[in-house]
This record gives C-alpha cells, sequence and structure tokens, in this order.
C-alpha cells in the first residue's frame, strides 16, 4: 500500500511538473497549468499528499520561469499546498461545487493577497486578474478531466 501511495504521489507530481511547462500567457507575465494534475490528485491521494504535489509543482513551475519572485515561492508552494489540501478534503466530504468554488476563491484570490504588503498594492491588483484566470483554466481542465479520472479509479478498486 505505501509503494502504490508513493508511485501515486511520483506520477501527480510529474504532471504537475509537465503542467508548468504549459505556459498561460496573462497580461504582464505567464502562468502554468501545473495545478490541474494536483486537483486530480485529490481524487486518488490523501489530501496532505496531494497537497505536496501541488507545491512540488509549482516549484517547478518556478523554476521554469526563472524564480523571478525569489524567495516568495516558497510561501507560493505553500499557499498551493493549502489550496489543494483544502479542496482534497472538501472532495473526500462530496462537496462536489463547494471544492471548486473553494479552489477558484483560495488560489485565484486568496493567494496573491500577502503580497499586497509584502511587494505593494500594484503588484497584487497587477498578477490577481492574471491568477485568477489562469486558476479558472486548471479547474475547467481539472473539471472536465475528473469524472473520467474518477471511473477509472472507481474501477480499479472494483478489480483489486
Amino acid at each position: 500500500m505505501k509503494l502504490r501511495l508513493i508511485t501515486l504521489t511520483a506520477m501527480v507530481s510529474a504532471l504537475c511538473a509537465v503542467g508548468a511547462m504549459f505556459k498561460v500567457p496573462v497580461g504582464i507575465s505567464s502562468a502554468a497549468l501545473d495545478s490541474a494534475p494536483a486537483f486530480l490528485g485529490a481524487i486518488i491521494l490523501p489530501a496532505p499528499v496531494a497537497g505536496v504535489a501541488a507545491a512540488f509543482g509549482h516549484i517547478v513551475s518556478a523554476g521554469v520561469g526563472g524564480f523571478q519572485l525569489g524567495p516568495f515561492h516558497i510561501l507560493i508552494a505553500f499557499e498551493m499546498f493549502l489550496v489543494v489540501w483544502g479542496f482534497a478534503k472538501l472532495h473526500q466530504k462530496n462537496h462536489s461545487i463547494l471544492k471548486w468554488v473553494f479552489a477558484i476563491i483560495a488560489n485565484g484570490i486568496l493567494s496573491p493577497l500577502p503580497f499586497y504588503w509584502l511587494i505593494s498594492p500594484k503588484m497584487f491588483y497587477a498578477v490577481t486578474p492574471e491568477i485568477f484566470i489562469t486558476t479558472l483554466v486548471n479547474v475547467v481542465i481539472a473539471g472536465i478531466c475528473m469524472p473520467f479520472l474518477s471511473k477509472a479509479f472507481a474501477r480499479k478498486e472494483a478489480h483489486s
């Protein structure tokens, strides 16, 4: 069982890393598709493990982009951990609509909020629409794929 968890975690983390390579051009920069696989990981991984995969995905995404925010990427990775952890908890409790609303608000609006004070209000107002749009793209991708992945894993569990 432990080997299966490690394998699935590595697979979700790898998909987050691949998603980090796909940039969505928004506004003054670009954001990545690294959180869609992490949201999907909520189906097959415990909440904390799905959160770790999301944090890893952000670090890879930041590395691909040249770590433009320096050590702030540690904070962003922690935020991604919290967002996906919360999403996974809501998924496990069968909150089918609330989990998506949480993901959009937490990642698209609340995650950039610390930068209002840490960097500047201008930075917050500049990046929040970009992050919100990218969050929507990630959520739509995850939302489209989730029913198929859920069915595949339900069949796998039934045959085990």
